[in-house]
């Protein structure tokens, strides 16, 4: 029986300036070490559409993949990289509140509400 090994190359994950002076601020006020903790961008299943965002500030674990962007870490679990990679994190105040925002360029489709998303084809993106 043979193996398949697969290499994902990824582009990454940025913050706009104001996400990241956002982020800064967040960890300076709850004492955070910048060397270790960040900002978590994952997916889980659910919504409307398929899929759901999962920010939280969070400290490295192992396993992570971690990029580093205006000196802080945005931390992605191995699993949900594919549906994620080359967002960008900005900060939004609008009407319905404040808050940070994944703009995603694998997502083709979304709800009316903006909660969850769909991308391209779930065969591709699982594949890492």
């Amino acid at each position: 029986m043979s193996t398949t090994e697969v290499t994902y190359h990824a582009k990454g994950i940025a913050f706009t300036d104001d996400a990241a002076i956002r982020v800064r601020d967040f960890l300076a006020a709850q004492g955070s070490d910048v060397e270790t903790a960040g900002l978590r961008v994952g997916v889980r299943g659910g919504g409307c559409s398929g899929f759901q965002y999962q920010l939280a500030f969070d400290e490295q674990r192992e396993g992570d993949v971690v990029f580093t962007d205006h000196g802080l870490k945005l931390l992605v679990d191995s699993q949900s990289l594919a549906y994620v990679d080359g967002s960008q994190i900005e900060y939004v105040e609008s009407l319905q509140g404040a808050g940070f925002q994944v703009v995603n360029p694998n997502v083709v489709a979304a709800c009316g509400c903006g909660s969850s998303f769909r991308v391209a084809d779930e065969d591709e993106v699982s594949a890492v």
